[in-house]
């Protein structure tokens, strides 16, 4: 007499449909991060209740160190006008170009003057980023 049952339980677990979601939360994570911008230098930005900017041309960033980043290029001051220059010649538009400039909160208000009149000398429109409130 043949007591044993014909259907066994399989005690495998398929793991293939888990790998399946991990495979696509890897992808999502992936291409979440790359649409977060970051430029090169970390700086905290001012606040301010002023509207924000939708086009963006050019991206000049100071940090607190005085280091400058161009469109994500580290320069030295003595090369800002001349990167700036080309930067703005390189765009193809019908208005004049946009420079934001990002300056650290801590750098001396004498830097940012500074930068601030190379774009005024060169006929380039310059505008401040800052944080919201």
């Amino acid at each position: 007499m043949n007591l044993r049952s014909r259907s066994k339980v399989s005690a495998e677990v398929n793991m293939s449909s888990m790998t399946d979601l991990v495979f696509l939360l890897l992808i999502f994570f992936i291409l979440a991060s790359t649409l977060v911008t970051s430029s090169a230098l970390d700086i905290i930005l001012p606040k301010s209740g002023a509207q924000t900017v939708k086009k963006k041309n050019i991206t000049l960033t100071v940090n607190e160190d005085l280091e400058f980043d161009l469109n994500g290029t580290i320069i030295s001051y003595d090369q800002v006008e001349s990167k700036l220059k080309a930067a703005a010649s390189q765009l193809a538009s019908d208005e004049e170009p946009v420079i934001v400039l990002r300056a650290d909160q801590s750098i001396p208000t004498g830097e940012t003057v500074r930068i601030l009149d190379i774009g005024y000398r060169n006929n380039m429109r310059m505008i401040i980023a800052t944080d919201p409130n």
